[in-house]
C-alpha cells in the first residue's frame, strides 16, 4: 500500500510540475546536419514549394562559423518574389492566453552567391503545418556578420501546434536578392511574471 500511495504522489508530482512549467522543447534546434545546399535540416519541413534552405557553412560562399554546434541555416529572398521557409510541429502545443518565451541567434552573410542584401525574418504560429496564423516576432533587417541573439516574448491568441520561420524584406512582393542565417534557437518557455 505505501509504494501504491508513493508512486500516485510522484505521478501527481510529475503532472503538476509538467502543465506548470512545462517546456517545449525544438527538434534540433540548432539545424545540425550534414552541410549541403538546397536541403532541409533533420527535423524541420518546407513551407514554401520549390524553395528550401542551405545548411551552412560551406556553400555558396558563406563560411561564417556556428554561434553552436557544427551547423546553421540560410534563408534568402529573390527578385521574382519568392522566399524560403521552414517549420516543425511542436512536441506540446502552445495554450492561449498563456505568455511564453525563447530566443534565437541571428547574422548575415556578406557574400551569398549574390544574394548579399540584408534582411529580416517572421517566426509564426498556427494550429496547422506551414499556416501562419500569429505572427510573434518580426526582426529588424539583419546588417551584422557575427551572431547576435534576439528574444523573443508572446501570447498566444489560440492553441497553436506548430512554428514556421520564414526570410523577409518588407511586405507585398519581395524586391531584394538577400539572406539571412538562422542558428541557437532555445527551449520555448513560459514567461515567469514577477
Amino acid at each position: 500500500m505505501y509504494l501504491l500511495r508513493k508512486a500516485f504522489q510522484i505521478f501527481f508530482f510529475l503532472l503538476l510540475t509538467h502543465s506548470i512549467g512545462a517546456q517545449i522543447r525544438l527538434s534540433n534546434p540548432s539545424f545540425e546536419d550534414e552541410p549541403s545546399d538546397a536541403t532541409t535540416p533533420t527535423g524541420w519541413f518546407v513551407c514554401e514549394e520549390y524553395t528550401t534552405p542551405d545548411i551552412l557553412p560551406g556553400f555558396w560562399g558563406v563560411y561564417n562559423e556556428p554561434s553552436d554546434g557544427d551547423t546553421y541555416i540560410g534563408l534568402i529572398t529573390r527578385l521574382d518574389g519568392s522566399f524560403e521557409s521552414i517549420g516543425q510541429r511542436l512536441d506540446l502545443p502552445l495554450f492561449s492566453e498563456s505568455c511564453y518565451r525563447f530566443n534565437v541567434d541571428l547574422a548575415h552573410s556578406k557574400t551569398y552567391a549574390g544574394f548579399n542584401k540584408t534582411l529580416a525574418i517572421r517566426i509564426w504560429i498556427g494550429h496547422k503545418k506551414c499556416k501562419r496564423q500569429q505572427l510573434i516576432f518580426e526582426s529588424e533587417l539583419i546588417k551584422h556578420s557575427f551572431w547576435r541573439t534576439y528574444p523573443i516574448e508572446f501570447t498566444p491568441k489560440q492553441k497553436s501546434e506548430y512554428l514556421i520561420i520564414e526570410a523577409f524584406y518588407k511586405d507585398g512582393s519581395f524586391s531584394r536578392k538577400g539572406n539571412i542565417l538562422i542558428d541557437h534557437m532555445s527551449t520555448i518557455q513560459k514567461c515567469h511574471k514577477v
